[in-house]
């Protein structure tokens, strides 16, 4: 009895050792992705507040008595147009925040879809970054290839695009459109092994009203002015960006891209934020 007791022990022990070296190892590959600077001296003709002070502003609640009309988009915001150069910004890019946020906050959820039915560890997320590899290696004692692992750098300019799931709500008590972000994810181009473009893949769905307290506390550039800093949060309030919707909710769950393609999409995107428009207008009309 005692020996198999012994057994159980060490058995659970070993799985605890393993798991801890996992998460120290996790952390290692998260510190090269996130890379942060502080300046030795004050950088700056006054003492600045540091947004890590700041919340997010609580949403007002929703009756679902007054939900008038709904309607469910998903849009991209691609990082490449000039309104949205914010987003990979040199200093801070928006993915090396989410990264942080990662970091920091280990009960944030991840999930694998945008309906968030299957959760992801942040273990199975930096995997799937291929941070470290095996190659063969030149050994010039051994004169000959040994197989070593490496570190690859993570490069945050593969994510060029992010994706928002939303709802659209025509409120009654308020009398006007009222949108809230429900899911936020980056995505990244998927290759296969001759480095052909296979489509693109969310790297991960993050639930956005749990990680908006933390996108307050992080800093955005401001273009327009250097004293008033926009957070995180408050760039996806402000509807600070520019995108293009996707999808919208319909009876076939179909993308744009499945009916249409090249310039006709973009139209039919246009006519969808049309139509969202129009139906809020046509509220006030006598």
């Amino acid at each position: 009895m005692q020996e198999s007791n012994n057994h159980s022990f060490n058995s659970e022990y070993r799985n605890f050792q393993n798991n801890k070296g996992q998460k120290e190892e996790v952390n290692e590959l998260l510190n090269e992705i996130i890379t942060t600077s502080s300046t030795q001296v004050g950088d700056g003709a006054y003492d600045r507040v540091q947004t890590k002070q700041k919340m997010a502003i609580p949403y007002d609640n929703i009756r679902e008595a007054d939900v008038f009309w709904s309607k469910r988009i998903w849009r991209e915001i691609d990082v490449r147009e000039k309104m949205n150069l914010i987003f990979s910004a040199e200093e801070q890019p928006l993915i090396a925040v989410l990264f942080e946020i990662l970091r920091n906050n280990p009960d944030v959820q991840l999930f694998a879809d945008d309906e968030f039915t299957e959760e992801l560890s942040i273990e199975q997320v930096v995997s799937k970054l291929h941070l470290r590899s095996k190659v063969d290696v030149y050994d010039e004692n051994a004169d000959d290839y040994i197989n070593q692992e490496v570190t690859n750098a993570f490069n945050p300019d593969e994510y060029k695009k992010f994706r928002l799931k939303e709802d659209w709500i025509f409120d009654e008590e308020r009398g006007g459109m009222v949108v809230r972000i429900i899911g936020l994810a980056p995505i990244r181009n998927v290759y296969d092994e001759n480095g052909n473009k296979r489509g693109q893949e969310a790297l991960f769905w993050m639930h956005y009203p749990e990680v908006r307290q933390h996108l307050a506390r992080y800093d955005s550039y401001n273009p327009l002015n250097d004293a008033i800093r926009l957070s995180w949060d408050s760039i996806f309030e402000m509807r600070y960006f520019s995108s293009r919707i996707t999808k919208e909710s319909n009876v076939d769950g179909k993308r744009v891209e499945d009916y249409e393609t090249g310039k006709s999409a973009l139209l039919e995107s246009e006519e969808i934020e049309r139509r969202i428009f129009n139906m809020e207008h046509d509220m006030w009309s006598y």
